[in-house]
């Protein structure tokens, strides 16, 4: 896993390959909305670049991580199917519903089912080199995710010199990253993380939420403000020392957001001694996302490795979808 995670650049720029010789076919039907479907480090990407093209895209974005497709989907909605081993079940079966609505189709995977039924139904589809564990491949569907979007003119094509620079970008300070990460994972080593993100900024949250579950082992929450400050703010009453509080900042954040963020730091600090200021770097909000992405990534490395766990294991989401086979 930490090998992977030293090759994000590299694989971004694969990617970026990948995206630009990419087969699509362009739909005689206006998109009027977009739907991505996937789960885990399949799905994750959705809902990082939905919020991150808000104020570029010209439809609705929304994101799918069950079983199950909205009502609205047509054949004027584009479906973006995204299962990295092509045989996620509950991307499956939104894979089906899709092709049931008649709505433009396209996927992202690395094979499997969902490869073998859009070849059978003369579905667009864009294969990326398998063999890894979907989280450590986040690069290579997220990238295409803009290439798809950039196709269909749901996004400008902006995007493609903000994933280069992200590149040049996470290099030139690939030292730093690693610094930062071993000083907070050092921070938060046998304390439970609460992560709070600002609006727009909920993906990267979870993104690295994610990566704590999976590469650290450990259990840990995030919120989004100003949304927490209509509720989990008052949750602080008591002294706790085995919280860690991670704030995922932008210096560029609309400043009611920090003044927020000012009032919170007060708040909490009341409660618990642990509360680290995280900040982005970056001209562009994809850079800016690609730069919270990697920094996240080293620290659930570097404290995976602090408590001594196995950072490739998942026997328990295996055992589930071994039973779940089974019925």
């Amino acid at each position: 896993m930490k090998s992977l995670v030293e090759k994000f650049s590299k694989q971004l720029a694969e990617a970026i390959n990948i995206g630009n010789n990419a087969k699509l076919t362009q739909t005689p039907n206006k998109i009027s909305n977009v739907l991505i479907c996937g789960l885990g480090g399949s799905g994750i990407g959705g809902s990082i670049v939905a919020e991150l093209v808000v104020a570029n895209a010209n439809v609705p974005i929304n994101v799918a991580k069950g079983y199950f497709i909205p009502a609205y989907v047509n054949e004027n909605t584009l479906v973006i199917i995204s299962s990295y081993s092509g045989n996620t079940e509950e991307t499956l079966n939104c894979f089906e519903l899709a092709i049931a609505k008649k709505a433009k189709i396209v996927c992202v995977t690395s094979g499997g089912k969902v490869a073998e039924v859009s070849r059978a139904n003369n579905i667009d589809f864009i294969i990326v080199p398998g063999g890894m564990p979907p989280r450590a491949c986040l690069g290579y569907s997220l990238t295409q995710l803009f290439f798809i979007l950039g196709f269909n003119k749901i996004i400008t094509n902006e995007y493609k010199a903000e994933l280069e620079a992200s590149i040049k970008l996470v290099d030139s300070e690939e030292n730093s990253i690693i610094a930062e990460a071993t000083a907070v994972a050092n921070k938060i080593l046998g304390k439970i993380p609460v992560i709070y993100s600002t609006t727009y900024n909920e993906g990267i949250a979870i993104r690295f939420r994610q990566q704590l579950n999976e590469n650290s082992k450990v259990l840990c929450w995030h919120q989004v403000i100003p949304e927490m400050n209509h509720n989990e703010l008052v949750g602080w009453t008591q002294k706790n020392d085995n919280l860690s509080v991670l704030l995922f900042l932008d210096k560029d954040e609309y400043s009611r957001n920090l003044t927020r963020v000012e009032i919170n730091k007060e708040v909490i600090k009341k409660y618990t001694p642990h509360i680290t200021e995280i900040f982005s770097k970056g001209n562009s909000t994809i850079e800016k996302a690609i730069y919270f992405i990697h920094l996240g990534d080293w620290i659930s490395i570097i404290l995976g490795e602090l408590r001594g766990a196995d950072l490739m294991e998942i026997n328990v989401i295996n055992h589930l979808k071994s039973k779940l086979s089974q019925i």
